[in-house]
């Protein structure tokens, strides 16, 4: 295929190679155009137009605005934004430190030992961090599930971390260390509703993330509570040996599951929670990298595919996990495919055709993210009106070139290093491979000064026994 993305007739060079000045319409000339939108349509050669925030028209030969910043994207793939509708923001200073963990080592070291060791600033660092990475991945929303959030001002350190880079970001607001959820109504959630989200058009909103795993009046209080005031709301469920079936009719008998509810993980439920949840209209939100090596339960996205359950895919925590889309979907969809086949290998037989495909996965990782966070009239597709949140990928690699299956060659070929151009909310904040008015080296540092204090506090021999876990014995 054709060129590097790049822009043609273009702005002046100011903070980066270009410069793209608010309200200056954007024309991106000559795409494919995956638009994940209703009709599936995959559009070769086509244009698209952002004013303001938003996408103004989709088409062939756009006559450009006299004014326009016009990007030449021959050959290259135009993409809605992903959608991380799970991600633990505030860890990842700790980054690839539980590569070899279990679930069972990340709630000794992560929750247990060293999550009361994070002050507000550490968080914020966390968050800051995690935002760049998002961005600069073509993650143009992403759900911090913020459940280190123990304190009013740890909460407004998270808050102000994500609020630092202009993503679109949704603060799941949680509090692991106070089960009995009294953080919820005492004031603290109503006070953030009108400081921080009294505003009808914010690029970061607001849910609550409770994952009710006690269920007495406490946890009904708080289910109330965010119905009461239309909050959504997400669980961790269907974890082996920790939250299990108990958890759906709980929340079913609560008023807590509905099109409102996002369950992450969901692997180790029954055939009746899944019938529950599909009843509902409730999400599940599939983090298959960290359900593979974690043991929370096996990915259950044929179980939603059969019970007709949304999904939406997350990549849990850097702290074992990519925290790369592409990687996400790559999992899922292997993983699925993976045991189709093994059953019917066990049954005697082959799968003669796959039944998940790259589209269904690229939908979840987008589209489908939208739909779970309650936003997919805003994003989620490339759709006149819709808000310009897009991800533009370049084919020079050898990996992308040439392109036969624009979603198939997305989900299996390439990779965030493919990552040119990423606006959010019609602000060009990537654009040929260089972040744009986003402070990578302010994040990194203040990272680094995070660890350095969070370090302080690790006994070192705890340090090594975390990094270096004992090798479990062969099933």
């Amino acid at each position: 295929m054709g060129s590097a993305a790049g822009v043609a007739e273009s702005a002046e060079p100011t903070d980066g190679p270009y410069s793209f000045p608010p309200g200056r319409p954007i024309l991106i000339r000559r795409a494919t155009v995956v638009t994940v939108d209703p009709s599936g349509d995959v559009l070769p050669e086509t244009d698209v137009l952002v004013r303001g925030t938003s996408i103004a028209a989709v088409g062939r030969d756009l006559p450009a605005p006299a004014d326009a910043a016009v990007i030449d994207a021959s050959g290259s793939l135009l993409l809605p934004g992903f959608v991380d509708t799970h991600r633990h923001m505030w860890q990842s200073a700790f980054r690839g430190v539980g590569a070899d963990w279990t679930i069972s080592n990340y709630l000794e070291w992560m929750i247990l030992k060293w999550g009361p060791l994070f002050r507000p600033e550490d968080i914020y660092a966390g968050n800051y961090l995690s935002m760049v990475e998002a961005v600069n991945d073509g993650v143009t929303t992403v759900t911090d599930w913020s459940h280190n959030s123990r304190s009013p001002e740890h909460a407004e350190a998270a808050m102000d971390g994500l609020s630092a880079v202009p993503g679109r970001a949704r603060y799941g607001y949680g509090n692991a260390y106070d089960p009995d959820f009294g953080w919820v109504t005492d004031g603290r959630v109503d006070q953030l509703l009108k400081t921080r989200f009294s505003g009808p058009d914010q690029l970061l909103t607001l849910q609550l993330c409770l994952d009710i795993g006690t269920y007495g009046d406490g946890a009904r209080k708080a289910l109330e509570f965010a119905r009461d005031r239309d909050l959504r709301v997400g669980h961790h469920t269907g974890v082996f040996g920790l939250v299990g079936d108990e958890q759906i009719p709980f929340l079913a008998d609560n008023g807590g599951l509905s099109p409102s509810t996002v369950l992450v993980h969901g692997g180790a439920l029954s055939d009746d929670a899944y019938r529950r949840i599909a009843d509902a209209g409730a999400h599940l939100s599939i983090s298959a990298e960290s359900e593979l090596n974690a043991g929370q339960g096996y990915p259950p996205t044929a179980k939603a595919r059969e019970y007709g359950i949304p999904l939406s895919l997350s990549m849990d925590t850097v702290v074992w996990w990519s925290g790369d889309m592409f990687s996400a979907m790559r999992a899922t969809l292997s993983a699925d495919r993976g045991l189709a086949h093994l059953r019917a290998h066990e049954a005697g037989h082959a799968v003669v055709n796959n039944s998940l495909r790259a589209q269904d996965v690229l939908e979840y990782a987008t589209i489908g993210g939208a739909r779970a966070l309650g936003l997919d009239d805003l994003i989620g597709s490339i759709t006149p009106g819709k808000r310009a949140d897009l991800v533009l990928l370049h084919t020079q690699s050898p990996a992308m070139s040439p392109i036969h299956h624009p979603a198939g060659h997305i989900v299996f070929q390439a990779g965030r290093g493919d990552v040119d151009t990423v606006l959010v909310d019609g602000r060009v904040l990537k654009h040929r491979g260089t972040l744009l008015g986003v402070d990578l080296n302010h994040a990194r540092r203040l990272a680094e000064q995070s660890l350095e204090h969070l370090l302080s506090k690790i006994p070192e021999e705890d340090w090594e026994q975390a990094v270096n876990p004992p090798p479990g014995s062969a099933a």
